[in-house]
Order: C-alpha cells, then structure tokens, then sequence
C-alpha cells in the first residue's frame, strides 16, 4: 500500500515509502536514504513485498534487508532499538508531535479520528510530524486520511 501523498516518488521507489520504515522500525535496522538508493529496483520491491508482522516474518525481513545491504554497501545496517509498544499501535493516544503539528496549522485532531486510522497511517503521521523530518506531507496525509476536508 502506498499513500497518494507519496505518489510523486513511489513510481521509481526512489525514496524509501512509508511501509518500508514502518518495516524498518518493527526489524530495528535503520537505513539510510543512500544506502536505499544503492538497492536496484527488485530489491527495493522484495523490501515493499515482503511481510514483516510475525516474529518469524521480522526475522525473516532483517536477514533479508541486511543482505541486500551487504551486497550493495558491505555493510549490514545499522541496529535500531525496536520499540515494544510503538506509538502508531496504540489508537487511544495521540502523539504529542502529532498534536503540536496539526496546532501549527489550526488543525485539531480528535482521539475518534486518531483511532480510526489504520497503524501505517498513524505510523505516517508521527514520521511526517517530527521536526528533523521535512513534513510537508503532514497536510496532504490529513486529507488523504480523511481527517480533515481538502483544506
């Protein structure tokens, strides 16, 4: 699944689409822009393909990504802590980011809304809220989420 307000890079992959970091974070491995840009485009595909929910399918997705990463740089990727109970999971709180982001544009969302996303696109919301990302997607995501109407 790719969010339309990934549409203008997702075609070629070029950029690492949301469902893949949401991968990353859950198999703990950081990986960076380019090192993703090192991948040709069937191993940036196996990485959007392949399922990483169970605990064999998050081993599974390590072992893979760390093999295309040493194959490709030689070097497996770097070790990220794994959170045991990540924010996008929990629909009964709303990030503070998240909060602070949508105040910034006179946005308020509501915890009715916030639960009724799906995890990757509460998952979004967080990346696209934190300040040392470049969030001008956080408005576009609200819309295509419906949370708020075009604006």
């Amino acid at each position: 699944m790719f969010f339309e307000f990934e549409a203008d890079f997702v075609e070629a992959l070029r950029c690492v689409p949301m469902q893949v970091r949401l991968k990353l974070d859950t198999c703990g491995i950081k990986l960076k822009l380019q090192d993703w840009n090192h991948f040709n485009q069937a191993e940036r595909q196996m990485l959007v393909e392949l399922p990483c929910l169970t605990a064999s399918e998050i081993s599974d997705y390590r072992e893979q990504l760390n093999q295309v990463l040493i194959k490709q740089t030689n070097q497996p990727g770097t070790d990220l802590a794994v959170d045991e109970n990540p924010p996008w999971m929990d629909a009964a709180t709303i990030p503070e980011s998240v909060s602070a982001k949508a105040q910034e544009l006179d946005i308020v969302i509501s915890l009715a809304q916030w639960a009724s996303l799906q995890p990757l696109q509460r998952f979004a919301l967080i990346k696209l809220s934190r300040s040392s990302h470049e969030n001008k997607n956080f408005l576009p995501a609200l819309q295509e989420f419906k949370v708020i109407e075009q604006y």
